[in-house]
C-alpha cells in the first residue's frame, strides 16, 4: 500500500483486516490502568477461554504461533535426525519450527480440491518411507483457509506408522470438524492457533498450543520462558526460599503480554459472530461468482470452515487473461488480493537443501492459479458486489463454470 494516495487508502479493500470494538479497547485499557502489562492474570484467563471453547483440556499462550509451533515440536521430542513432514501450502513457519529444533523437513502434496494435505499422498509417501527407514516422527497438517485435513484418516495412519500429529490450526479457529471444534485434540497431540491481525480473532501479535496431555502443556510451558520453572512440584533442588527458581532447560522467550493476551480474551466474546460472518461473505461470492470461469473454494460435507481466506482460481484452460494479469488488475483497482501461498519447499531456503519444481505438483499448480479475495468480518455486502463486479469485467466473455 505505500505507493497508494490519501484517496485511494479510503477506497482500499484489503484481503483481511481486524475488526476491534470499544469493549476490545476498553479490555487493552483496563490492563494498562492495571498492575500487570507483561504476563498477569489476563494471559491464564485467555488461555482458559480458548481452551473452555475447544474442549481441551490444556492451552498454552505465545507470542507468535511459530512460537507455538515452535514449542509444540519441541515438546515432542524433535531434535537432530528426526524427520518432520507437513504440507508445502502454507506460510514457511509451518516447516521453519521444524528447522530450529535441527529435524528435517519434507513435503506431502495437496489434495487439488480442499488444498489441504491429502492423506492418500501421506499413505503412499508413509509407505515409501518405511521401506527406507526414515518415517517421520511428527507431521504438522496445514487447515488451510480454516478448513480442518481430514483428520481422522491421517491419526488412523499415525497409529500405523507411530508418528505424532501437531494441527497447524492457524486459519482455524472457530472452524468444526466431525461436530467437534478444531482444537480439541481428538486426532492429533497438539493443535496450534494464530492470532495474527488478519487471522479470525486477534491478540495483536500472538499465538497458542492446546493439548489434553498434561504433561505436553508442562512442557510447553516451561520452554517458552527460559525453561525456568519456580513450582515446588517440579523443582528438582530443595528450595532455599520464597524466592527460588530454576532453569531445567534452554528455553525461550516466548510470552504473550496481558495487553495481548486482553484483547484476545475480549475478541473470544466475538469469535462464533465472526465466523458466521465470514461464512455469509464467502456464501454471497459463491452465487455471484458462480458462472465464471474460476473453481471456487470447496468445504468438504459435514464441516464448518471459518474462512480465514476465500480463494478462487483461474485454471489456465479456461484463461481470456493470465494469472498475473487478473491479479495486477484487481491490485489497481484497488482491492489487496494476496496469493497464498507460494510453495514452500521452491522458497530459496528450501530449494538449496534439494527440493525442486515438480516435488509437489499439485501445490505448485493451485499456486500459479490462486488469488485469495476480500474477506473480513467489517466488510459489507457491498463490498463482496464490488470484487465480484471487478471480476466479471475483467472475465467478461467467457460464461462457462468451471468444475470444482
Amino acid at each position: 500500500m505505500s505507493n497508494l494516495t490519501d484517496k485511494d487508502i479510503t477506497t482500499y479493500l484489503p484481503y483481511g483486516r481486524q475488526s476491534i470494538s470499544e469493549a476490545d479497547i476498553d479490555a487493552v485499557v483496563a490492563v494498562l490502568r492495571g498492575v500487570w502489562l507483561t504476563q498477569g492474570p489476563a494471559v491464564p484467563a485467555f488461555e482458559e477461554a480458548v481452551a473452555n471453547y475447544c474442549q481441551a483440556a490444556h492451552a498454552v499462550a505465545v507470542n507468535s504461533a511459530t512460537s507455538a509451533l515452535h514449542i509444540a515440536c519441541l515438546a515432542l521430542g524433535v531434535g537432530p535426525g528426526d524427520w518432520v513432514w507437513t504440507s508445502p501450502n502454507t506460510f514457511v513457519a509451518s516447516a521453519n519450527c521444524a528447522r530450529y529444533c535441527g529435524a528435517e523437513v519434507d513435503f506431502v502434496d495437496i489434495d487439488s480440491r480442499t488444498l489441504n494435505l491429502c492423506p492418500s499422498k501421506l499413505e503412499n509417501k508413509l509407505a515409501q518411507a518405511r521401506h527406507e527407514g526414515r518415517l517421520p516422527k511428527v507431521v504438522i497438517p496445514v487447515h488451510f483457509a480454516g478448513q480442518s485435513c481430514d483428520m481422522a484418516a491421517i491419526a488412523k495412519l499415525a497409529v500405523e506408522y507411530g508418528f505424532r500429529i501437531i494441527e497447524d490450526a492457524s486459519h482455524a479457529i472457530g472452524g468444526h470438524y466431525q461436530g467437534e471444534p478444531v482444537g480439541c485434540g481428538r486426532y492429533s497431540d497438539i493443535t496450534v492457533f494464530s492470532f495474527h491481525p488478519v487471522k479470525i480473532i486477534t491478540s495483536a501479535e500472538g499465538g497458542m498450543a492446546l493439548t489434553q496431555d498434561p504433561e505436553l502443556a508442562r512442557a510447553m510451558r516451561m520452554v517458552r520462558s527460559h525453561g525456568i520453572t519456580s513450582q515446588n512440584e517440579y523443582l528438582t533442588q530443595v528450595p532455599e526460599g520464597p524466592w527460588h527458581y530454576e532453569q531445567q532447560k534452554l528455553g525461550y522467550n516466548y510470552r504473550m503480554t496481558d495487553l495481548q493476551a486482553a484483547l484476545g480474551l475480549s475478541q473470544m466474546k466475538r469469535l462464533d459472530a465472526f465466523v458466521a460472518q465470514r461464512n455469509t461473505f464467502a456464501e454471497h461470492y459463491n452465487k455471484l461468482l458462480a458462472n465464471l470461469p474460476l473453481i471456487l473454494p470447496h468445504v468438504n460435507p459435514g464441516q464448518l470452515c471459518s474462512f480465514h481466506l476465500y480463494v478462487v482460481r483461474l485454471p489456465k484452460d479456461h484463461r481470456l487473461l493470465d494469472h498475473t494479469t487478473l491479479f495486477c488488475a484487481l491490485r489497481q483497482a484497488g482491492l489487496g488480493v494476496n496469493l497464498h501461498y507460494r510453495p514452500v519447499h521452491l522458497q530459496p531456503y528450501y530449494r538449496q537443501r534439494g527440493f525442486a519444481p515438480g516435488y509437489c505438483p499439485n501445490a505448485e499448480i493451485y499456486s500459479q492459479e490462486a488469488i485469495s479475495l476480500p474477506l473480513f468480518p467489517d466488510m459489507c455486502i457491498e463490498d463482496v458486489e464490488r470484487v465480484s463486479n471487478e471480476l466479471h469485467r475483467l472475465l467478461q466473455g467467457c460464461t462457462s463454470a468451471v468444475s470444482t
